[in-house]
């Protein structure tokens, strides 16, 4: 996965819809620390307030570090998208192609076969910039590409900003799971939505 039609480098056109002066490209090889960086600045903005920092840091440290991105890079299940801006990174995004592998999820989602948006998020100065609706839209597009017809992700109950996004992009509540921050459980939705001609598409506008 370390090079890929329509990354910025090559000159070629960026992947999905643009945005003036805001692009979306897969990521590759070297942008494995530009990855890591964000993941860092931004999952904790996500998190609800309750959550320690410690426990924040212990997820960035075992799920979002730059080893962790390379592995995912060189993961043929997954895909990696990078939002920028002119001469900076503003967000990321990956995919993971394959049923879920959690029972509440498979219980939950209704379309298959799936693809789960695992993580969508943009730097804060990104806001407003129209990051995380070119992120959202190449997901989509690149989820169809590989034949599914649904895609879920999951996200955080006290979340209502990235709860809003969602259904803003055509995704529904379908149920719930828990997700495995430092070592304690946080109550999660799952969200799903098609990817079929009719699917909803409500101008999505904001960012998780």
């Amino acid at each position: 996965m370390n090079s890929r039609p329509g990354d910025s480098r090559t000159g070629a056109r960026p992947l999905g819809p643009t945005t003036p002066g805001v692009t979306v490209r897969p990521a590759g090889a070297d942008d494995i620390a530009t990855l890591a960086r964000v993941a860092a600045a931004t999952f904790g903005l996500a998190c609800p307030p309750s959550m320690s920092l410690d426990r924040v840091e212990a997820f960035i440290a075992e799920v979002l570090s730059p080893e962790r991105f390379a592995g995912y890079l060189a993961d043929p299940a997954r895909h990696l998208l990078l939002a920028e801006g002119p001469g900076l990174a503003l967000g990321y995004a990956m995919l993971v192609v394959g049923e879920p592998t959690d029972d509440d999820v498979r219980a939950a989602i209704r379309l298959r076969p799936t693809v789960e948006l695992s993580k969508i998020y943009v730097l804060p100065q990104a806001h407003g910039t129209g990051a995380a609706s070119l992120l959202m839209a190449a997901a989509l597009e690149w989820a169809r590409g590989v034949g599914a017809v649904g895609v879920w992700l999951g996200v955080n109950q006290q979340n209502e900003r990235a709860q809003r996004f969602y259904g803003k992009s055509g995704f529904e509540r379908v149920g719930t799971k828990r997700f495995l921050v430092g070592g304690v459980h946080e109550d999660d939705y799952v969200m799903e939505r098609s990817l079929g001609p009719s699917a909803p598409d409500r101008g999505a506008h904001g960012s998780t």
